[in-house]
């Protein structure tokens, strides 16, 4: 599993990949674009490659869901009636979002 994320950041990772794999939302990734169910196996990938180096959610999104390593171009994403967003911005508000919930 993750060592080196504590409990807490292994469940908002597991939340983040659940949100990626249910959204209605497709990403785009150098320029194809993906439903959820293949972009969290993409995301989930680039995990299991990066996991030593995530401590925290944030780094979770930084190292496997804002970018292309190899194209360095950045992730986005589409939603049905909304603003075209990067892929980082979208799950950092989303992380957010369920923060907000866990303190209730």
């Amino acid at each position: 599993m993750m060592d080196n994320a504590s409990a807490d950041t292994q469940q908002e990772i597991a939340y983040l990949l659940n949100f990626v794999e249910t959204t209605s939302c497709k990403y785009e990734r150098n320029g194809t674009i993906h439903n959820g169910h293949d972009a969290r196996d993409h995301i989930n990938k680039k995990h299991q490659h990066y996991q030593a180096k995530v401590k925290t959610a944030e780094d979770f999104i930084r190292y496997s869901a804002t970018k292309s390593m190899i194209t360095g171009r950045k992730y986005k994403i589409h939603c049905p009636g909304h603003e075209t967003v990067y892929a980082n911005d979208w799950l950092l508000t989303e992380l957010q979002v369920y923060r907000s919930k866990q303190d209730l």
